[in-house]
Formats: structure tokens, C-alpha cells, sequence
């Protein structure tokens, strides 16, 4: 749960300074007056485990490689997954990246013809570094069966997620290779080696350019020996070099970072390298990676853009203009099949992500929630022309469940000043997601009665209507009246989600459990 007195401050101020609860992200600046050519890294911390160019027709990259897709599970509410895999084909998505290897979801990609990576999770590295047995029955469980009894089309293993973050403090460094070779291993002797490829999706800040430019990058000295290990292995068995690129995030920690050279539209003052001239962030962020790769004996070996997209909401660069004119602007970018200078052709990527999800840790930062091209509910958030559909447009999940067209709000009668009510929106913020609420996000201009509203909703929502999750000491109301103002969405939750394994997507779903957390939180803080 947040502090209640910053939490209160927030809420029901007007205007805050944007700043965020916990930033873990490390900025490594390489040239005082020009930006990065790096990427800053995106923690995903917790996780077990995206302009409004024209595209005239079918990109090369999608007609080769089809365009990918993060699909992450850090939901209180998930779309069921048969609903996510018809979204997915409706809308031309050939692949997606899953950051675990949730049975249900697995299941429901069956005979889809969708091409898909498989995730493990870091805390699961130290387990698979220590024990063959225990790597070849993951293997057997979650790739062997389905490819074999399900018809899934398993391509990729991710062993671990961004493990060498300089935010981890090293805690994976040793573990990651030893993991990646048992899990390789694995997946030769279950006859899988030329069908499947183990990689690892690594942070940008896993290499580095003393000078910003891209032909100076290497690999980071700290991590450079257990590096090259993982590099050689992915080499010896084919399989590609996954990595995770963020201009949002330089933009985010980094006030002087020029606006321009984030996106594609070719406004930015170039950053010249010996004769060759980018115009972005991403060109010059892969290829310095591509210069690190050749640099140590490896200038061949395939990458894959793990992750790559934009946020939403969360933080005043977080909007739906922005998220737009990157995404837009990163497919225009990749139809031509051009590549960046030092690798071109078709590239191969992940948006990130598909869908919003609204129980991620927000350590990184409030936009942490808000990456996805669609909505919590599978609607699109705006136009996204991927090159793969008919119309151009993002297609809509459909047969969504939804709860009743109800809303928890502060009562009309309830005075701002009653000594229960930065409690109540402190505990209704810590178990709901507020992160809508601040300087220039999308419900930033709500006043204090609203933010306090806001907040109750969320909570309400997320605990599914029940009546208990909308008391808050006599301050809460339910109404049928749309509170939404504007851009300022009061969302109406769908239904939980069980799982086949009997798993409940929701926040609380009993109600004696919700009234046990009730009391102990009028106990605790009333």
C-alpha cells in the first residue's frame, strides 16, 4: 500500500510533477549534448512472465516474418485466452511472445498458426543452472506436450526476462547461462533442436558506446564474460539474439533527450557515424548492438526485437498521440524491409505489448500498466494500421463480457475534508490502479471529488462489484450514471476469467475474503 498522505497529495491536487513511485530505471548517458544512441533499460520487475503514416499495402517484414506481439498475463481481469487468440488472427498477428508458459493459454494457441515463444521466468533460472532433470521435464510439460498433443507451434524458449538488468544487481549473472545450456540440452534430446531455439531477451543496457556511437558498442565490461558464453551457445545452435529496445524510456528519464529522434519521421538532427547518419533512436540502438555482436566474433548471428512500443497513460510522454505516431511510425519503417544500416533487410519484432495490464508493478514507473495497442477489454485504443488486415485498422476482440453498467463513486453529500477519506483513497489506490490519475495524464484534470472517485471505482471494479468494495467508512456510492469525463475512462470491468486449472483472474472474488481485508484495514489505519 502507498503512504497515504503522498497518495491523498496526489489525488487531490490538480497538478503534480510528474514524478513516479520507485523509478528503478539506470540512465547511462554517453554524450552530454546529443542523445544516446541506447536504449535506457524497461524493468518488468515482477514480472513471471505496443504518426499516422500511411502503409499502402502488406509490409515486406510482415510477409516474411509476420509482425509479433507481447502477450502478458499481469492482469486482475484477463481476457480469456480463446477470445485473445481470435483477436490475434483477426488482426493478422503471426506471433507472440508470452512471458511464462500458462497451460491454458498454450492450449487455446493450438492449430492457430501462430508462432510462439515461450517464457521462463527468472526465478526459475537458478533451478534450471542447477538441475538437468529439472530442465528436461520443463521442457517435456510445457514444449514437448503441446507441440506435440496441441499442435502449437512453440518456435522459441526465452530463458529468463531482461535477467542482466543493472537494476537486478546481478543477482541472475550466474545462473542465466548454465540455465540457457540445461534448457538446450533439454530441447535436443527431446528431438525438438531444429524446430525450437532457445534465445534470451536482453535489455539495451547490456551493451554500451563510450562515444554514443553506434560503431564504438560493445558489450558491458561488467557482464562482457558471461556474455560471451550465451552469445556463443545462441551461435552454435542457430538460434537468434533477442533484445528490447525503448526510446520511451530515454525519454522519460531524460528531460534534455531531443523529442524527435525518438520516432521515425525523419525530423531529427542526425547522429553522424563515420559517413552513415541515423535518424533514430532504434536504427542506432541496433546496430550498435550488431557492432558489439561482430566486435566479439559473432556478426551473423540473427536478432530479434523482443519488445518495442509505447505507452499510453501513466506520465505526461505516455499518450495516445505519441503511442501512435511510434508504433505507426515503427511499421512504416520496417515495411520497406530496408533494416537499419548495418543490418538490412526484414526485421524481425514484438510489439509490446497487446494488452494492457492492470497488476504490473509500476517500480519502473505509472505508464508501466498502459503499454498495451489494446485496452484491458481487447478494444483497440486508436488507429494502428499493422499492413495485415483489410480495412487497415486494429480489429476489436468481440464476445467480451462485462460486469453491470455500474459505478463506485464518492457520495455527492460526503465532505472533502472528512478525516476518512486519505485513507480510504490511499487503500483504494494501493489494491486498485490509480495510475491514470496525475500531471498530464489522461485523467489529470479531474478535481479532487473526482480523483477521489476515481480511485473507489478502480478498487470496485477490480473486486468485482461487490458491495463491500464500495462502504469506504460511508463515503461511497454506487451509481448507474457514467462518471467518465472526456478522456478520463471510469472503466466498467468484464468478468473474471477461470482458468482450465481452476485459476480466478480477479481481485478478490469471495466476499467473506473481502471483508476480512476490510477489517484489517479499518483496523490498521481507522
Amino acid at each position: 500500500m502507498f503512504p497515504l498522505l503522498l497518495f491523498f497529495f496526489l489525488l487531490l491536487a490538480h497538478r503534480s510533477n510528474g514524478s513516479t513511485f520507485g523509478n528503478s530505471v539506470d540512465h547511462v548517458s554517453l554524450n552530454s549534448n546529443k542523445a544516446s544512441a541506447l536504449s535506457q533499460p524497461k524493468a518488468d520487475i515482477g514480472s513471471i512472465s505496443s504518426s499516422s503514416v500511411k502503409m499502402s499495402a502488406v509490409n515486406h517484414a510482415v510477409a516474411v516474418g509476420g509482425i509479433g506481439a507481447n502477450w502478458g498475463s499481469q492482469s486482475s481481469h484477463r481476457l480469456p485466452p480463446e477470445i485473445v487468440v481470435r483477436m490475434l488472427r483477426e488482426n493478422g498477428i503471426q506471433k507472440v511472445k508470452l512471458f511464462d508458459a500458462d497451460y491454458d493459454t498454450l492450449r487455446a494457441l493450438g492449430r492457430s498458426g501462430i508462432q510462439v515463444m515461450v517464457g521462463i521466468p527468472n526465478d526459475m533460472l537458478s533451478t534450471f543452472a542447477s538441475s538437468s532433470k529439472a530442465a528436461e521435464k520443463w521442457v517435456s510439460q510445457n514444449v514437448s506436450h503441446h507441440v506435440a498433443n496441441n499442435n502449437v507451434l512453440i518456435r522459441y524458449v526465452a530463458v529468463g526476462n531482461e535477467p542482466f538488468l543493472e537494476t537486478y544487481n546481478g543477482t541472475f549473472l550466474r545462473t542465466t547461462f548454465p540455465a540457457l545450456r540445461n534448457i538446450q540440452d533439454a530441447i535436443t534430446k527431446a528431438g525438438l533442436r531444429n524446430q525450437v531455439k532457445v534465445t534470451v531477451p536482453l535489455n539495451a543496457d547490456v551493451y554500451t558506446s563510450p562515444s554514443g556511437l553506434p560503431s564504438d558498442g560493445d558489450f558491458r565490461a561488467n557482464i562482457h564474460e558471461y556474455m560471451i558464453p550465451i552469445v556463443k551457445l545462441l551461435s552454435d545452435n542457430e538460434a537468434p539474439f533477442t533484445i528490447n529496445i525503448y526510446p520511451f524510456i530515454s525519454l522519460y528519464i531524460d528531460s534534455n533527450f531531443p523529442v524527435e529522434y525518438a520516432f521515425f519521421d525523419g525530423n531529427a538532427s542526425p547522429v553522424n557515424d563515420g559517413g552513415t547518419s541515423y535518424y533514430n533512436m532504434f536504427d542506432a540502438n541496433h546496430d550498435t548492438l550488431v557492432w558489439a555482436l561482430q566486435k566479439n566474433g559473432f556478426g551473423n548471428l540473427p536478432i530479434i526485437i523482443g519488445e518495442i512500443g509505447w505507452p499510453t497513460d501513466g506520465d505526461r510522454n505516455a499518450n495516445l498521440e505519441y503511442a501512435q505516431r511510434f508504433n505507426q511510425g515503427f511499421m512504416a519503417h520496417i515495411s520497406a524491409g530496408r533494416g537499419t544500416p548495418m543490418r538490412p533487410g526484414p526485421v524481425d519484432a514484438y510489439l509490446f505489448s497487446l494488452i494492457d495490464e492492470d497488476d504490473k508493478s509500476i517500480q519502473p514507473g505509472n505508464f508501466e500498466r498502459h503499454w498495451g495497442i489494446f485496452r484491458f477489454d481487447g478494444q483497440p485504443k486508436y488507429a494502428l494500421n499493422l499492413g495485415t488486415t483489410s480495412s487497415g485498422s486494429l480489429v476489436p476482440a468481440r464476445n467480451v463480457s462485462y460486469l453491470e453498467q455500474k459505478w463506485c463513486i464518492m457520495k455527492p453529500n460526503a465532505r472533502l475534508d472528512d478525516t476518512q477519506v486519505a485513507a480510504s483513497v490511499s487503500y483504494a489506490c494501493g489494491l486498485g490502479d490509480c495510475t491514470c490519475l496525475g500531471y498530464q495524464t489522461s485523467c489529470g484534470g479531474l478535481d479532487a471529488r473526482g480523483n477521489i472517485s476515481f480511485a473507489f471505482n478502480s478498487y470496485y471494479q477490480k473486486n468485482n462489484q461487490q458491495d463491500e468494495a464500495c462502504k469506504f467508512n460511508g463515503l461511497g456510492t454506487v451509481t448507474r450514471a457514467d462518471p467518465t469525463v472526456g478522456n478520463c475512462r471510469f472503466n466498467i470491468m468484464i468478468k473474471p476469467y477461470y482458468g482450465g486449472g481452476g485459476r480466478i483472474s480477479g481481485c478478490v472474488k469471495k466476499t467473506l475474503g473481502l471483508v476480512l481485508v476490510l477489517i484489517v484495514f479499518f483496523l490498521n489505519d481507522l
